[in-house]
């Protein structure tokens, strides 16, 4: 795979380079290029010329999706190899990269694609009353250059996500990947130039966060930003885009809580709520970090789930025996110790995990093992957003309880409640204050509903309908049916 910068068509090597790391054995895996101003007004240049001048807002929509449908297939032909990287790059199992990532990254591209005619049909409105009769015909157009920056926890998945809708609804684009996990997006360069793309339509580029924020963010030439990660660089990157006022999709931190109550089919609440938090190594933006209890189930609940995180099996990524891999880096190794100690000196009981593993195997990632906290709502690491592999349990008495629990965040990204009474979970989840809610399961992430948060989580969808429309603008015509087709403007000053 070429590790180069893809901007404007052509694959541009920097003398600048970066090492990337897999954090499995911290050893280096890749060179890859490092865009300087040079490159930065490149791409930017060749994203607004493509748009302004080229073809692809122009091309017809069955063209359109043509090309999105060989981005798609590109994608499975080369799954293999793309899962492996992802892994490599990550550090998250082999098995997860196989059988989720990268296949749902290709059937993004195809949904899309099957749906953007019906997503841009025009709408008509007729207005008739006693003052006028007129039509209002409702068009969605591309905005223009979007920056599409994604985060290091799902390099690929999430590039596909924004990329698919914004390419489908005709703007041009700058993909920029975090500076940590860059494989796979340089690696879908080589995917859409094969597709044969015009150029300039996709260009993707690995820079610093520095160089994004006042090379990119600022630029007058930009339209849209579209941003995941964390909320420190989200208000950064809304600064920056105050400077020239363009549109914002946000998509920021979480610390979404699970509610598990008395009635729930324990062995699935289990299984799922160890899924809602280990999975991804906890680097989720949806992770489960709080899960909540009903009093009578809470001992039989906390037994089995303690109990099976002991058992998960963690490994290098690429081992497909692995259940859980490293974090992403040192730092984040460090930072996860520091919130599991800190929560400590606060009180709060540690069930499980939380710490190092001592396996001489592991020694040279940045694993840290499940764990499982007994904790309070008045402590930190219940408020804070940890993305790590670490969950805070409580126990609850009543529903009323548990919605101020779970409401009682800064975030308001996801949430999860397991019930058999289908009824009472659906109208406690139309009082939770989250973007999405799972009734018994968990991060099912699909193409044809929208996704995104509220408060502190951000603005903005992805997927569905609605976030394919987030990445257009929207245009009203009005013509005037008046009676022999003179308006009443006609008459306002009677000359």
């Amino acid at each position: 795979m070429n590790n180069n910068l893809f901007i404007n068509g052509e694959f541009i090597s920097t003398k600048n380079k970066q090492k990337v790391i897999n954090p499995s054995n911290a050893e280096v895996i890749a060179e890859v290029s490092v865009a300087s101003d040079k490159e930065i007004e490149l791409a930017l240049a060749s994203g607004r010329s493509a748009f302004d001048k080229g073809e692809w807002p122009r091309l017809s929509l069955e063209e359109r999706k043509e090309f999105l449908l060989k981005i798609s297939q590109g994608i499975l032909d080369n799954a293999q190899e793309l899962a492996r990287i992802e892994t490599l790059n990550t550090g998250k199992p082999i098995k997860e990269s196989t059988f989720m990532d990268i296949p749902s990254a290709a059937e993004t591209f195809r949904y899309f694609a099957q749906n953007l005619e019906k997503f841009l049909s025009p709408e008509t409105r007729e207005i008739s009353s006693q003052i006028t009769k007129a039509q209002g015909i409702l068009i969605r157009e591309p905005m223009g250059l979007a920056v599409l920056i994604v985060p290091w926890n799902y390099p690929l998945l999430i590039a596909s996500w924004k990329l698919a809708s914004c390419l489908a609804a005709g703007n041009t684009v700058i993909l920029k990947p975090s500076s940590l996990t860059p494989l796979t997006a340089l690696a879908l360069g080589n995917i859409i130039h094969d597709a044969g793309l015009p150029k300039g339509t996709v260009n993707i580029i690995n820079a610093s966060g520095e160089k994004l924020g006042e090379g990119i963010c600022k630029d007058k030439r930009l339209d849209l930003i579209s941003f995941t990660g964390s909320n420190e660089v989200g208000k950064q990157i809304i600064e920056y885009s105050a400077q020239n006022v363009k549109k914002l999709l946000m998509e920021l931190g979480g610390k979404s809580a699970s509610i598990v109550l008395k009635d729930a089919d324990i062995e699935p609440a289990v299984n799922g709520s160890l899924c809602s938090i280990f999975l991804n190594q906890g680097q989720m933006c949806t992770a489960m970090s709080r899960i909540l209890v009903e009093q009578d189930l809470y001992d039989t609940f906390i037994a089995d789930f303690v109990a099976k995180a002991k058992k998960i099996k963690l490994g290098p990524g690429i081992d497909f025996q692995a259940q859980m891999g490293p974090l992403i880096s040192k730092q984040q190794q460090q930072k996860v110790i520091s919130f599991v100690e800190k929560a400590e000196k606060e009180g709060a009981l540690v069930l499980c995990g939380g710490k190092i593993p001592e396996d001489n195997n592991l020694k040279n990632g940045f694993f840290f093992e499940p764990t499982v906290i007994e904790a309070s709502s008045e402590m930190s690491i219940w408020k804070e957003e940890v993305f790590g592999p670490v969950v805070c349990i409580t126990k609850f008495s009543s529903t009323e309880e548990a919605l101020n629990l779970a409401n009682a965040s800064d975030f308001a990204l996801a949430g999860c409640i397991w019930s058999k009474n289908i009824s009472l979970a659906q109208d406690l989840a139309k009082k939770i204050n989250s973007g999405t809610i799972w009734i018994n399961t968990y991060g099912m992430f699909l193409n044809e509903v929208p996704y995104g948060g509220f408060k502190q989580s951000g603005f903005g969808k992805e997927l569905g309908r609605e976030g394919f429309l987030e990445y257009t603008r929207l245009k009203n015509i009005i013509v005037d049916q008046s009676k022999d087709s003179k308006p009443l403007v006609n008459y306002w000053y009677g000359f």
